[in-house]
C-alpha cells in the first residue's frame, strides 16, 4: 500500500503548531475509526516542518500540558486540520460518484420505455448536469440529484408506496427515519401514527430491515399499488 506523508496542524496558545503523519491513517483516527497513533510519520512536533523548526519543549507545555508527542498528536489530528492532498480528494469524489451511480443503475429507469439506464448514460448526465454530490448517504441527496440529472435525460426512481401504522411507543425511535420518505401522516387519537412512505425499490429491503429492527416487528406495513 502506498502510504501519503501530509502535515496535520493546530493553533494553541496563539502558536501554529504541526506533525508529519500518513494521510489514511490520519483521516481515519480523526473520523474516531481508529484509535492508533500509527498515523505519525516522526515523534517531532514542529512550529514549521517545511523548515524543520522543532517546537520548544516549553511551547508544548503551555498549549498542550504535555511534552510528550504522541499525546500532541492526538490532540492535533482531532481537533485540528489534517491537511489533504488533490490525489485523495478526486479518490473520494469518484467513490462518491460511484455510489450514486450504482444506487441509479438498481433504482432509476427511463419514464419513457421502462428500461434500465446504463452506468456510462448516468455518469455522462451526472458530469453534463454539474451535479455537487455531497458527503451524505446518496438517499439523503437523491431528490436533488434526479431534479439535476433530469435536465439532461428522462429518469425516474422506481419506486414502492408503503402505509405504515406505527404504535406509539416506537414513533419517536422511527419518525426520523420514515421523515425522507414521508408522502404523508396521520397522528391518531391513541398516540399511534399512520403514515404513507415511497421507498426506492432498492432499498425497500433495508427500509424494512431498520424499522424491525427499531420496533421489534410491531409495525404493521401495507404495500400501496401506485
Amino acid at each position: 500500500m502506498i502510504m501519503t506523508q501530509t502535515i496535520a496542524r493546530i493553533k494553541q496558545k496563539g502558536k501554529h503548531f504541526e506533525i508529519l503523519v500518513d494521510l489514511d491513517q490520519a483521516l481515519k483516527y480523526k473520523k474516531g475509526d481508529s484509535n492508533s497513533v500509527d498515523f505519525l510519520e516522526t515523534d517531532k512536533v514542529f512550529t514549521d516542518s517545511k523548515k524543520g523548526l522543532a517546537a520548544s519543549v516549553s511551547d508544548l507545555k503551555d498549549a498542550f500540558g504535555t511534552e510528550d508527542s504522541y499525546e500532541i498528536a492526538k490532540k492535533i489530528v482531532k481537533s485540528g486540520e489534517v491537511l489533504v492532498t488533490q490525489e485523495h480528494r478526486d479518490e473520494e469524489r469518484d467513490k462518491k460518484i460511484k455510489q450514486v451511480v450504482d444506487f441509479l443503475v438498481v433504482n432509476a429507469s427511463d419514464p419513457r420505455s421502462g428500461n434500465k439506464i446504463s452506468p456510462e448514460k448516468i455518469k455522462t448526465a451526472l458530469q453534463e448536469a454539474h451535479v455537487n454530490i455531497k458527503n451524505v448517504p446518496v438517499e439523503n441527496q437523491i431528490n436533488e440529484i434526479i431534479a439535476h440529472v433530469s435536465k439532461i435525460m428522462p429518469i425516474k426512481i422506481s419506486s414502492k408506496k408503503i402505509k405504515l401504522t406505527i404504535p406509539a411507543i416506537h414513533t419517536g425511535k422511527v419518525y426520523g427515519l420514515i421523515n425522507q420518505y414521508k408522502e404523508k401522516e396521520e397522528w391518531m387519537g391513541n398516540g399511534d401514527l399512520e403514515a404513507v412512505v415511497v421507498i426506492p425499490v432498492g432499498l425497500t429491503m433495508d427500509f424494512y430491515d431498520k424499522l424491525n429492527s427499531a420496533t421489534k416487528g410491531a409495525v404493521l406495513t401495507e404495500e400501496i399499488k401506485q
